[in-house]
């Protein structure tokens, strides 16, 4: 419930003039629930006029936005544009602003506590994503020392320096902005402090300059995904020449890793140098690996770490039992929170060191993905063994994988018992497809199914839910995986890079056989 206090400032922000004439009024105290306010109501000027007379050292929105003592809702899900943009060229005119009341305390700006997520409540419906903050946190910077270069201002100006916390998402669209914002850092009184990093579509040699200016010593997480064309090779340079001691968090793109090609002793000392490189972060926690082929190299990689994974993600990593048995007994199987080991056949391959890993994990693990591990009927009350000890479970991913509808139903009964279960994604029952379909299922037949079927299990499903009285665990099927907010915001780049990859490449065949001739 809002208190009074919530309610009064809601009816001042309510007014953009009227709170503009009052502001020179206001004691400090009340900025954080007018900011609150002021964002729950999409009152851009007012968040703008806050911001430019914040009169505290710091200024957190993820804090800000979150559950307060005056209005318990959490905001910070809300990317809403008019507010962020409100918000940061707000900033940038506290710094030109000489003649506000309030003296400029302002040290700190953290904007990393605003969620992207795919239902925005924001009325506008209009979103900043991360992509479009690292734009215009980085215009803004890069004009705000043009403006105090060409303009008057009072010297008190030059003094000011104010810290801003942010994830840094660059591509090839907003590359040169972001360097050029980076590169001034030292001069501008907007000083952006890049905490966490995400890389794509970008060249090697950009992605490297980049790196190096962001202050690798300070960084936390570091995501290369996707359009990158970054092999072993590359990475161990990259470790060889910048340091990150603080990271917590690492994601490498696809086929980083690939031991099926031709691996030579080279190969393998390189691999072995990555992983005493790795060894060096000593805060490393999460590591994601997707899509790289490691068979009977995982314990090479992980076996150095000083300190146990929390997350790790070696979906579709070609692991053998081996590397199953490593992760079963290492140091990391009791301390995993998040485990995706998604395109392995754990039931089959190696049932008695995967289940073995799960025991191990039960204590702590909270996400599970098992998408497309080929997990049948006949494997249920085996899977059934291994998850009920995992009594700390929230989510659980088992897409893509031949079940029956009778066998949802029989993995529903027992999901319901585990205590803190909250999220189950499942599969489109395989009695919905046509009797020939094979799995995985390509993409173009994901859609080719009973949907009238599929609606009535899902609603059995759902009254196993309800007579459990477990409305609190939502279950769905995204046909094409999860939401991600990154790759919405910046598909069609994304897109247009590979097609020119491509076209890159045919380019480069057709050259090589003219050559030939």
């Amino acid at each position: 419930m809002k208190s009074l206090r919530f309610v009064s400032a809601e009816a001042l922000v309510a007014d953009a003039q009227v709170f503009r004439k009052s502001l020179s009024s206001i004691t400090h105290n009340l900025f954080p629930p007018l900011f609150k306010a002021g964002y729950l109501l999409e009152q851009g000027e007012v968040i703008h006029d806050l911001v430019e007379n914040w009169p505290l050292p710091d200024l957190d929105i993820g804090k800000l936005l979150g559950k307060t003592v005056d209005h318990p809702e959490d905001l910070s899900s809300r990317a809403c544009s008019i507010c962020l943009e409100g918000c940061l060229t707000g900033l940038k005119d506290y710094v030109l602003n000489c003649s506000s009341p309030y003296a400029k305390r302002l040290k700190t700006v953290d904007l990393t506590g605003i969620k992207d997520v795919e239902v925005q409540l924001c009325k506008c419906k209009k979103t900043m994503g991360r992509w479009a903050r690292t734009e215009l946190l980085s215009k803004l910077c890069f004009d705000l020392l043009v403006d105090l270069q060409q303009l008057s201002f009072n010297p008190c100006v030059f003094n000011t320096a104010i810290d801003v916390l942010i994830d840094l998402f660059v591509t090839e669209r907003n590359y040169e902005l972001v360097v050029q914002a980076l590169l001034v850092r030292k001069h501008c009184p907007l000083k952006m402090r890049c905490v966490a990093f995400r890389a794509d579509s970008l060249a090697l040699r950009k992605l490297f300059y980049i790196i190096k200016l962001t202050e690798p010593s300070s960084l936390l997480k570091l995501e290369v995904v996707h359009n990158i064309r970054l092999e072993m090779e590359h990475l161990q340079v990259l470790l060889n020449n910048v340091h990150f001691p603080l990271l917590s968090s690492l994601t490498l793109p696809a086929r980083t890793f690939n031991v099926r090609r031709s691996f030579t002793a080279e190969d393998e000392a390189v691999l072995t140098n990555i992983g005493e490189k790795l060894s060096q972060m000593t805060q490393l926690s999460e590591l994601s690996l997707a899509f790289s082929t490691l068979t009977g190299r995982i314990r090479k990689l992980l076996s150095p770490l000083k300190s146990p994974l929390k997350v790790l993600d070696v979906s579709n990593c070609s692991l053998n039992h081996a590397d199953m048995a490593y992760l079963a007994n290492s140091l990391h199987s009791k301390h995993l929170k998040a485990l995706d080991i998604s395109r392995h056949s754990v039931t089959d391959l190696y049932p008695s060191t995967f289940f073995k890993l799960l025991n191990h994990a039960s204590h702590t693990l909270k996400t599970l993905v098992l998408e497309e591990c080929d997990i049948q009927d006949v494997h249920v009350n085996m899977l059934l063994l291994g998850l009920i000890p995992c009594r700390k479970l929230e989510e659980l991913k088992l897409l893509g994988n031949p079940l029956s509808s009778q066998a949802l139903k029989c993995l529903f009964n027992v999901f319901t018992d585990l205590p803190v279960l909250k999220y189950i994604e499942f599969p489109i029952p395989r009695d919905c497809y046509p009797n020939d379909i094979s799995y995985p299922i390509d993409e173009a037949d994901l859609s080719k199914f009973d949907h009238q079927k599929y609606e009535r299990v899902a609603e059995e499903l759902n009254i196993i839910l309800l007579q459990a009285k477990r409305e609190d665990i939502k279950a769905s099927t995204p046909l094409f995986g999860g939401y991600d907010a990154a790759i919405h915001e910046t598909g069609n780049e994304l897109g247009t890079y590979l097609l020119k990859s491509f076209r890159d490449a045919l380019e480069n065949f057709s050259t090589a056989l003219q050559e030939i001739n």
